[in-house]
């Protein structure tokens, strides 16, 4: 779905017709995280099952991780991940979430790709996943640009691209620029407050390199159009450009909702979102609560699929 953000009603393309669609004057930016195969299927000393999703890295070998089935699980346990991997249940959280610390922390990255599954969404149905399907979802659920290890879930917009629309976009000497932000359960967490002002978001990594910023600052200042793939790059380049002195790494817990005045973006690929989430928020600061809801009306029309495999929309 194409959207000017003027007037013009939407209108719908194949996806490849982004080539021609972006305008002489725009600046590209890309998500490069990519996915850790974070799900995994484990045990108790008692050997009743369990499955653990990695959240967030609180430092070397110790993550936050949310757990099924674990109830019955007490602190200083040890849990049992594969046929390789030793975590220890360090405490539960407020949130119900657990820390784990994991053996041999400098192999933990290794040994993840062996032992973990890829982190895909719970309405992704994968029961008794053999070893085909795990490589195969490895390698669908991860954009082609992907670099950094360290997400927990896809930068969805970005799943849309092949190396093959890249290097056209590149022919039409259009900048594309990479920053990083490692997803995390801040991003898919929904709303459960009346008030969105009382919503707190989870921490998430990001960094971008210094050159990059400064290139897209100067774009910027040539009345370029930078448009976002993905409202993790928003999240970025909007946190950093709400800052005087901006820190070209750490975290960001930036919630963007109407009204919002955006400093650095001027277009947006995304997909289509759950209802009550913070991203159908951001895209609405973007083009307007009711005009959004008018567009999802039609998806809804025209039988677009939403959500993470789903098709998408570029405001421009």
């Amino acid at each position: 779905m194409y959207l000017p953000l003027e007037s013009h009603d939407p209108s719908h393309y194949r996806f490849d017709d982004i080539i021609h669609l972006l305008p002489d004057e725009t600046v590209l930016v890309l998500n490069n995280t990519k996915v850790l195969p974070s799900k995994l299927v484990g045990k108790r000393a008692s050997g009743a099952v369990l499955e653990a999703l990695l959240t967030r890295e609180i430092e070397k070998g110790k993550w936050e991780a949310l757990i099924k089935k674990a109830k019955k699980i007490k602190s200083g346990e040890t849990l049992f991940f594969g046929k390789t991997l030793k975590a220890e249940a360090i405490e539960r959280l407020e949130d119900g979430s657990w820390v784990l610390s994991f053996e041999e922390p400098t192999q933990l990255s290794k040994k993840l790709d062996k032992e973990g599954y890829a982190p895909l969404p719970p309405y992704i149905s994968r029961k008794n996943a053999d070893e085909l399907t795990s490589l195969s979802d490895k390698e669908r659920y991860q954009t082609v640009y992907a670099k950094k290890q360290g997400a927990v879930a896809a930068p969805t917009a970005g799943l849309h691209f092949t190396n093959g629309i890249l290097e056209k976009l590149s022919e039409r000497k259009i900048p594309i620029e990479e920053v990083t932000l490692h997803v995390g359960r801040g991003t898919f967490e929904p709303v459960k407050v009346d008030d969105p002002r009382q919503h707190r978001m989870h921490e998430e990594q990001y960094e971008i390199d210094a050159g990059v910023w400064s290139r897209l600052n100067h774009y910027q200042k040539e009345g370029r159009r930078i448009v976002a793939v993905g409202t993790t790059v928003v999240r970025v380049l909007e946190t950093l450009a709400k800052e005087d002195e901006p820190r070209l790494s750490g975290t960001t817990q930036i919630f963007i909702y109407p009204p919002f005045q955006f400093k650095m973006i001027r277009g947006l690929l995304t997909n289509f979102h759950l209802p009550k989430s913070t991203l159908l928020m951001l895209v609405a600061s973007l083009c307007g609560r009711q005009r959004l809801l008018s567009c999802y009306e039609e998806a809804v029309r025209e039988k677009y699929r939403f959500f993470s495999y789903g098709d998408c929309m570029l405001l421009i």
